[in-house]
């Protein structure tokens, strides 16, 4: 599993022109599931995420977390960051688990993560053609994946 964190002063989402999730300062979540990613795989990032230090305290430095700032968050699935560039041009997708896997893991994990976060988190419309807004704070951007852990 792979999330790409963008530390936002402000993001939004829209599908079919109708904004389905809007936020202030913290976290955009893009997040790519692969066929052989599971249970732990979720825990590990949700826990990684919230708990991540990559938010300005008041000297400056990156020392507070998502949850310590009281941050909000929207999740966006995004298959693409599975994408295999190392033949050709044209990116292929076979590592990216099919829909009917991979929507429920993203339910799965929007669910664990809002209750370890303890706090409603926006999301999008996995499968739609989502057009996503935000402004980077810093600009802040992390790759995470849950492969690393291991």
């Amino acid at each position: 599993m792979k999330a790409v964190i963008q530390r936002v002063s402000e993001a939004s989402v829209m599908v079919d022109q109708k904004v389905c999730a809007v936020m202030r300062k913290g976290l955009l979540i893009l997040l790519g599931i692969e066929d052989e990613d599971g249970d732990e795989d979720i825990d590990w990032l949700c826990r990684k995420i919230i708990n991540m230090r990559i938010f300005n305290d008041e000297d400056g430095v990156m020392n507070e977390s998502l949850q310590s700032i009281g941050g909000e968050a929207i999740i966006v699935s995004q298959f693409t960051l599975h994408a295999s560039t190392k033949k050709g041009n044209r990116p292929s997708y076979i590592k990216a688990a099919k829909p009917e896997f991979a929507e429920p893991m993203y339910e799965k994990f929007i669910r664990i993560f809002e209750e370890r976060f303890e706090k409603f988190v926006g999301s999008g419309v996995f499968g739609g053609d989502m057009k996503v807004s935000l402004i980077n704070d810093g600009p802040v951007t992390i790759l995470l994946d849950s492969k690393d852990k291991r």
